[in-house]
């Protein structure tokens, strides 16, 4: 009785001190200008949109205000300082071949001693030069395993691309930290810059056809790094772009990307930000996207429409359907970015002209971990999050001294 009481009591005070420690780290700044969750009622994310859009009434006073929200995002996630001419070390192994397409476990440090890992997906027809695709997921447990990221990457590989899906931080094989991290959002859209580096480090990966894909927090990292990154030529964000709701997840809004003291914007104006880009919202009837075309999407296009570029934005809107990168968005996501990053769709069409993917062989999770037993992680890793709050801190200070 007296060893359950001390183990239950022992678990208690070490969740509370974590939430202790996780919590004064978070101070690090003004948390009144965090805008988390649904920071708006619907209504009220509608009139926050009509009152942004009085604020220019030309592509001049557009990106006026479009470079002051990019402001706020590098700002406020401080990504100043940290490093992108570092060595990323790729770690390649364990490839296997299947129907047009093959996978490999990968790992390269976006920060010395930080890992980013995930698999790589080619294409089995050689070509002279290939697209590339970032494949950002969603929450779940473990979601670079799941069927339908497997699924997509694998047709994407298959039409042509290289296909990166790498892990959230805190999930699969990135465990050198908590997900809830309070600088996850940070560590995250870094780590997506330097995805971007790493699929440029392969052989004859075009610089001109770079797309990224992702739903729910992975549609917010798509939006994050288009907004910030110009090597993003196509964006698919799917089920995040909401004009009321600025995710849930400190690795979405733990950080002051939308709010500071002389700006205020939202999701909607960051994935605006893609413009003249193609970009493809995909959107669903029973989430916080339910508005989509009535709402984000005309906000979206009126920004196209300065550029003169409004066919470029498009919304394959999904009404009965929920909160997932199931089948039915895919097949809106595939022509998409066949026709902008010159893939070939016919590679996933069967006889009947429809889309089919059951060529794709699902992996098990334990086929895909990047380390194991065989390949270990390098013992210079950083691991704890106190040790990656230090990492990351230690960055910052060496911008302010710059400054």
């Amino acid at each position: 009785m007296k060893s359950t009481f001390k183990l239950v009591f022992g678990w208690a005070f070490w969740v509370v001190g974590l939430l202790l420690s996780v919590d004064l780290k978070a101070q690090a700044f003004d948390q009144s200008l965090l805008c988390q969750g649904r920071y708006y009622t619907e209504a009220e994310g509608k009139a926050a949109l009509e009152k942004f859009a009085a604020t220019y009434t030309n592509r001049k006073g557009w990106e006026k205000r479009a470079d002051r929200i990019r402001r706020g995002i590098w700002e406020g996630a401080n990504l100043e300082g940290l490093p992108t001419n570092t060595p990323l070390k790729p770690i390649i192994h364990s490839k296997r071949t299947y129907d047009g397409y093959t996978v490999e476990n990968i790992a390269f440090e976006s920060i010395p001693g930080f890992f980013v890992t995930g698999n790589l997906y080619r294409p089995l027809e050689p070509q002279k030069s290939y697209a590339a695709i970032l494949s950002p997921h969603g929450h779940g447990t473990n979601p670079r395993f799941g069927e339908d990221v497997q699924k997509r990457c694998a047709a994407l590989a298959r039409m042509g691309a290289i296909v990166l899906a790498y892990d959230m931080v805190g999930t699969g094989d990135s465990d050198q930290t908590i997900h809830k991290h309070p600088y996850a959002l940070q560590l995250q859209t870094h780590n997506s810059r330097r995805a971007i580096d790493f699929l440029l480090s392969l052989p004859n990966v075009d610089p001109k056809r770079i797309g990224i894909t992702g739903e729910s927090g992975g549609g917010t990292q798509t939006f994050l790094l288009t907004a910030l990154d110009k090597r993003i030529a196509v964006s698919v964000p799917v089920v995040m772009v909401s004009a009321y709701h600025f995710g849930g997840c400190v690795c979405e809004s733990g950080m002051p990307i939308h709010k500071s003291p002389d700006h205020q914007t939202s999701n909607v104006e960051i994935a605006a930000l893609a413009a003249p880009r193609p970009m493809l919202l995909v959107s669903d009837g029973k989430d916080w996207t339910s508005n989509t075309p009535e709402v984000e999407y005309p906000y979206i296009r009126n920004v196209y429409r300065l550029y003169g570029k409004e066919k470029l934005v498009q919304n394959h809107h999904l009404p009965t359907e929920g909160h997932n990168y199931g089948i039915n968005k895919r097949k809106g996501v595939y022509p998409f970015l066949a026709q902008h990053l010159k893939l070939s769709l016919a590679n996933i069409t069967n006889a009947q002209g429809e889309i089919d993917e059951s060529f794709v062989t699902v992996e098990k999770p334990e086929v895909l971990r990047v380390f194991n037993a065989a390949h270990t992680r390098p013992a210079y890793a950083i691991l704890g999050d106190e040790a990656v709050t230090k990492l990351l801190q230690s960055y910052a200070k060496t911008a302010s001294i710059k400054k």
